[in-house]
């Protein structure tokens, strides 16, 4: 899996739910809330001030690992 800023973060845990700590560390509490399924990967760490190049850095490395 690759994951890029315009997927969801409801994608995202689909894929692989021991991700959820990459989000909580980072301050995103909002894992199971409506808007995890309808906004952008990257509109969502504008929300929360968080750089989403960093963060889809440290989820693939995390896919790759697993993959």
């Amino acid at each position: 899996m690759k994951v890029t800023k315009e997927m969801t973060i409801g994608e995202i845990l689909d894929a692989d739910m021991d991700v959820a700590p990459y989000f909580l560390n980072m301050g995103m509490h909002c894992l199971g809330c409506p808007a995890s399924r309808g906004e952008s990967l990257e509109d969502a760490c504008y929300v929360h001030g968080v750089d989403p190049d960093e963060l889809i850095e440290e989820l693939n490395a995390y896919f790759e690992s697993v993959g």
